[in-house]
């Protein structure tokens, strides 16, 4: 009977899985970190009474979000002394994901971690206060004040302007077209004159310890990877959405696969997302 009643909970929590990711992913930004978190949440789910519970999903939703507040916390820390710019795990789809983009997330992680709860989950995940209240252990009032606050950072992330699907892709292969060729003329007409360039290598790999803002810093730091590429090639794996901002996966000569997000605004690149840090492509692979 226990065994049955083990697979009974395995069975319920299998459905959930994916939606507990998402809430993980998107409050940490890190694959591995969320893939953590939920597996933790599934070992508390197998040990809890089971019967005293209501609402499975909520109850999970309640355990993940509390999971995710703890290791954001020593998140922050880790995040103190990473070397270079700081990006999300990249997640690459066929589709754009509406909900919480790249732009977005990097705008969350200035948030505080109460903010950014609240903020996702009644904002992007549609929970009522009252059960963000439960899941965060604060008062309703306290948590519509804490999302309100962060509205307002993120309002700032929000795209001006609405990129057509093909369009997008169509940009991302003429931008990896040119990066790789050195065509410089090509590249320079895709670029805002505002455009600026982040690489996150995590010291594991080359890359540019700050990042290039402005059309001629990016343009020299293409210049001179558009060199080094031509010497020693850049294979495209595929072209899709990356945190659901047109972009492509790439392999590079070290053998380690890279991924590039382009930030639209009216029909050129404001800005561009490279992550080369090998332990934040392990799922790609």
């Amino acid at each position: 009977m226990a065994n049955a009643g083990a697979e009974h909970a395995a069975a319920g929590f299998a459905p959930l899985r994916p939606t507990l990711m998402r809430v993980a992913y998107r409050m940490l930004g890190s694959v591995a970190d969320a893939e953590d978190v939920v597996q933790e949440a599934f070992i508390r789910w197998m040990k809890a009474d089971r019967s005293a519970v209501r609402e499975p999903e909520a109850f999970l939703r309640r355990t993940v979000t509390r999971l995710c507040l703890d290791q954001l916390k020593s998140a922050r820390r880790q995040r103190e002394t990473y070397v270079g710019p700081w990006l999300p795990d990249p997640i690459v789809e066929e589709d754009e994901v509406e909900d919480v983009t790249l732009p977005m997330m990097l705008v969350l992680e200035r948030l505080s971690p109460l903010e950014r709860a609240a903020f996702l989950l009644h904002d992007v995940f549609g929970l009522e206060f009252e059960e963000v209240a439960a899941a965060i252990q604060r008062e309703p009032a306290a948590c519509r004040q804490l999302a309100a606050r962060a509205r307002t950072h993120v309002r700032e992330a929000r795209p001006r302007f609405k990129v057509e699907k093909q369009r997008g892709l169509e940009l991302a292969e003429a931008f990896f077209a040119a990066s790789r060729s050195g065509n410089m003329k090509a590249l320079g007409a895709m670029l805002t004159a505002d455009v600026s360039a982040h690489a996150d290598g995590g010291g594991k790999r080359p890359a540019a310890r700050e990042p290039a803002l402005g059309f001629d810093a990016v343009m020299a730091q293409y210049q001179r990877v558009a060199a080094w590429l031509q010497k020693n090639g850049s294979k495209l794996v595929r072209v899709g959405f990356v945190n659901g901002l047109p972009g492509f996966v790439t392999l590079e000569a070290d053998g380690e696969l890279q991924t590039t997000a382009l930030d639209i605004e009216g029909g050129k690149i404001a800005a561009i997302y490279v992550v080369r840090n090998p332990d934040k492509l392990r799922h790609l692979h």
